[in-house]
């Protein structure tokens, strides 16, 4: 009888590891989408670049106080001696629309994200990746994929500054 208590629980120790180990790998997979993103030889999406993980903070627009999307777009192309509108909208149409399969590093990408046309953006910086400042949830400015299927269905249009 011992034995038999002995291989269950033996069983049930390595079923548990196995179950620890899934469970882990699984944690890390589902890990918010950041990016190691080589930096573009532009000094402008370098400077985004190196402001990864600055906080988000609604309404303001620079590195000390923190960033909201349009903030934080205007902050990286006033540093580079461009000015932009503060707003979403006011960016979008103050840019030439570009067609999406024709992006280029410092393009800007705009989304619909809670059902008005150019609520959020973020500079496009290569191979389907920007870099934004999303949201209070994620908290901080981060690189993200279009090819996230929820970029991807928000995507409205791109503009070159």
């Amino acid at each position: 009888m011992n034995t038999f208590i002995a291989q269950n629980f033996y069983g049930l120790f390595i079923r548990g590891v196995l179950l620890a180990v899934i469970v882990l790998v699984s944690g890390c997979a589902s890990v918010p989408e950041t990016k190691s993103v080589v930096a573009d030889s532009s000094p402008m999406v370098s400077y985004a670049l190196s402001l990864q993980g600055t906080p988000y903070h609604y309404g303001k627009s620079s590195p000390e106080e923190g960033f909201d999307c349009s903030g934080f777009v205007q902050h990286v192309y006033g540093h580079q001696g461009i000015a932009l509108p503060r707003t979403v909208q006011g960016m979008a149409q103050s840019l030439n629309q570009v067609p999406k399969n024709d992006l280029h590093s410092g393009d800007l990408v705009f989304f619909n994200t809670n059902g008005k046309p150019f609520s959020h953006v973020g500079i496009y910086v290569s191979n389907d990746n920007f870099i934004h400042a999303p949201s209070q949830r994620t908290g901080k400015v981060l690189v993200s994929s279009l090819k996230n299927r929820y970029w991807g269905e928000r995507f409205i249009c791109a503009g070159r500054p």
